[in-house]
């Protein structure tokens, strides 16, 4: 009883670091106080160095496949946000990452029951609906990058839950990722602010560096779809603090979008009885 509620407790935890990193970068990157490419570089960084006393060991295979993971998302999650609402990017990336995962099970013998299937069909057309004409306008190039970040965060899922260290690799992965995302500088045209640059250290030592650990280290006890499931409640976070905190607009589009994905993933993941 206990263990289970340390489970939970660590995956709320975790879904509430989740819906901070959409918050904030949406905060940051939308007013101009800082660019992507100086955000991605600087989150990672502050996550390297609020880890770097759990590195432990030096970084291996596994560490560097992580690292380019977690980089990948980063990068497309930076860039995509300079035009994305919270609630919309985070209903995108999520939805990716649900796939992700659900494909990643399936290669290795979780195969989808027929009800999965309709959910997964569910859960894409949520996306449509969200990318659709009218209602608020959704840039495709943005939304693109939204769902890059969403495979590249579904496969750095998939790496950590198989680590047994889970600070030490999380470490590592933030160490190994920081200078692959330092091209993405060329990009910017200023110097970020300081109100900017305390928004991304925020991001990367706390919602991002600390909340990682303690989804790596909660992932191992979950089956994939559990893990998967696990990670519904970040869209619903992020909307309700999109409304509340940066006043974003809450439109026919969000809403049915989604319900249609939130419902079509939790079909992907009831068993038959």
């Amino acid at each position: 009883m206990r263990s289970t509620a340390v489970t939970v407790l660590m995956a709320t935890l975790a879904i509430i670091a989740f819906a901070g990193n959409s918050l904030i970068a949406r905060a940051a990157l939308a007013d101009g106080a800082i660019e992507a490419g100086a955000f991605s570089a600087i989150r990672l960084a502050a996550g390297a160095l609020v880890l770097l006393p759990f590195l432990g060991k030096m970084p291996s295979l596994r560490d560097a496949t992580g690292a380019v993971s977690l980089a990948v998302y980063v990068a497309g999650f930076s860039l995509a946000y300079l035009s994305l609402g919270a609630a919309i990017g985070a209903l995108i990336l999520f939805a990716c990452v649900q796939a992700t995962i659900i494909a990643v099970g399936y290669w290795r013998g979780e195969g989808l029951t027929l009800l999965g299937w309709a959910g997964l069909v569910m859960a894409m057309g949520g996306l449509v609906v969200l990318l659709a004409p009218g209602g608020e306008p959704v840039e495709i190039g943005a939304a693109v990058m939204m769902a890059t970040a969403g495979i590249a965060w579904g496969a750095y899922t998939v790496i950590g839950r198989g680590s047994g260290d889970a600070s030490g690799s999380t470490a590592r992965n933030f160490l190994l990722a920081t200078p692959l995302v330092l091209p993405m500088l060329w990009l910017d045209s200023g110097v970020p602010s300081s109100h900017g640059v305390f928004l991304a250290v925020i991001a990367g030592a706390l919602t991002s560096g600390l909340g990682y650990v303690i989804w790596y280290k909660v992932t191992p006890r979950l089956g994939f779809g559990t893990v998967a499931s696990v990670q519904l409640a970040t869209p619903v976070v992020t909307a309700i603090g999109g409304v509340l905190l940066l006043s974003e607009p809450l439109d026919w589009r969000l809403i049915a979008g989604g319900i249609l994905i939130v419902g079509g993933i939790v079909l992907t993941i009831i068993k038959p009885g």
